[in-house]
């Protein structure tokens, strides 16, 4: 390879990825192996591959098998790195093991506290997963059924990490009104339970609370000074992206989908679940901050890609009924874009020094069945966005400190021994990027675009990407974590 005028740089480490079962369906991972990202840390926001109830490890098997001709044949964390021995993808792949699936599997969707017996068979299948390969517990505590957990739940559980190194990483509880409450739970359940934290994509969400970006982030600095190890990531975007049912409040989703659909069409239910939606929106300013991503029936493929304002006035509907029969229409799984963040407050927070890199998106192609959604940009530009706006247009930090938050720092946070770093006896896991033209080409209304400025990717010693196009290599391994029996 030709490095002359370019820079070389250790694999880029996505310690907050989506991108699991997808590799699966294409494991050449065009959308993250061009950008940088040769391991991927999935598991995240409490949602893991498994532990499942064999029921539930069945239904999955026959979608996946309908859908895209794929088998999973897996319950369990381990049992998914073990399918990427047999099958690999382009990218190494760790994984944590999610607070969600496993209350899900344990408890159900039930809005109550877990029995005595309930977390000790909860604390059970963390230690599997750990021993599988996991490396760290994450939890999603706005979804369901994690939102259902009290504090006491999550320390428990995160209790068993203690001794490992492995932190507690957790989507928050609220990230808008209710910020510091949720951090200040975070950073409880790490001290309580004797375990490192890692807050997922942090954002002060909604204009009203851009103020609170100072306040947290000394809430932070002071644990740190106070000794628990406590780091957050954060991707390069002013939206963020989730279910269209986060509109909700998470009483009305327990039970499951069909539970919450039900809900929606209640003329009981309906009064109070439109005017929580209708605050969620008036937060983030109006219908047009919402965006539909995917959905799952072919019959509403219409509103893929479109703001439910500017939907909702081309048809003459109101934009809450609107949202409403999209979800019933596709069984509550439909995807949206939330315009809640504001510029300065996403530089200053990528910059700060706890701070790391993320996507928290998913793996996608232009091409095949990854190309049908209109999946926020972070999928295809996070690390090269980076680089080219942050670090080269805006100057907000040097780019060996960028380097370092999308390396070397969370590879280091996970325990990953020669990972994340460029030395001999390392993996040879590298990126070559050119500092003077590497920008994302993703945007919110054409996400499906490769960036620019990066020629070169390397996964375990072979060549991945090579000037610009993807070679077929498919080099990426499983990445096990300490506790693996």
């Amino acid at each position: 390879l030709d490095l002359r005028g370019l820079a070389l740089a250790p694999g880029f480490v996505d310690i907050h990825s989506h991108a699991e079962l997808s590799l699966l369906v294409e494991p050449r991972a065009e959308s993250r192996v061009r950008q940088g990202v040769t391991l991927e840390v999935v598991g995240q926001d409490g949602s893991s591959v498994g532990p499942w109830s064999e029921a539930e490890a069945r239904e999955r098997d026959a979608s996946y098998r309908e859908r895209y001709g794929v088998e999973l044949g897996f319950r369990t964390p381990g049992g998914f790195l073990d399918r990427l021995e047999r099958t690999p993808a382009a990218v190494n792949v760790a994984t944590m093991v999610g607070h969600g699936t496993v209350r899900g599997t344990v408890v159900g969707d039930d809005d109550r506290p877990a029995t005595d017996a309930e977390l000790e068979r909860m604390q059970g299948l963390v230690r599997d997963a750990l021993a599988g390969g996991a490396v760290g517990l994450s939890s999603g505590l706005e979804y369901t059924p994690g939102s259902f957990a009290g504090t006491d739940e999550l320390v428990a559980l995160a209790s068993v990490l203690r001794g490992t190194g492995y932190p507690y990483a957790s989507h928050m509880r609220n990230e808008d009104d209710r910020l510091l409450a949720a951090v200040e739970e975070a950073l409880h359940v790490g001290r309580m339970a004797g375990v490192p934290v890692q807050i997922s994509h942090l954002k002060c969400q909604g204009e009203r609370n851009y103020w609170k970006r100072a306040p947290i982030l000394e809430l932070l600095e002071e644990a740190r000074g106070s000794g628990l190890d406590v780091h957050y990531d954060r991707y390069p975007y002013v939206a963020y992206s989730t279910g269209l049912s986060n509109l909700f409040p998470p009483s009305a989703r327990a039970g499951g989908s069909e539970a919450f659909v039900r809900r929606l069409q209640d003329p009981a239910e309906r009064p109070a679940l439109e005017a929580y939606a209708r605050a969620k929106v008036d937060q983030l300013g109006s219908w047009d901050a919402v965006q539909v991503t995917s959905v799952a029936s072919d019959d509403t493929a219409w509103a893929v890609g479109r703001k439910l304002g500017e939907l909702a006035a081309e048809r003459g509907e109101d934009p809450y009924e609107l949202a409403v029969s999209l979800i019933v229409a596709n069984d509550n799984s439909v995807g949206m874009i939330g315009y809640g963040m504001g510029e300065e407050n996403t530089a200053a927070i990528l910059a700060h020094p706890l701070g790391m890199i993320c996507s928290d998106g998913g793996a996608f192609a232009p091409y095949g069945p990854l190309s049908g959604s209109s999946p926020h940009p972070r999928a295809y530009g996070t690390f090269p966005r980076v680089l080219g706006h942050y670090v080269r247009e805006r100057g907000v930090m040097p780019l060996e400190l960028a380097v370092h938050k999308m390396s070397g720092m969370p590879a280091a946070k996970l325990l990953l021994e020669d990972r994340g770093v460029v030395r001999p006896g390392a993996f040879a896991d590298l990126v070559v990027f050119d500092p003077d033209t590497v920008a994302d080409g993703a945007t919110f209304t054409d996400p499906h675009r490769y960036p620019v400025g990066i020629p070169h990717v390397v996964v375990n010693g072979r060549v991945t990407i090579r000037d610009g196009e993807q070679t077929g290599a498919l080099a990426g391994r499983p990445v096990r974590g300490r506790g693996a029996a």
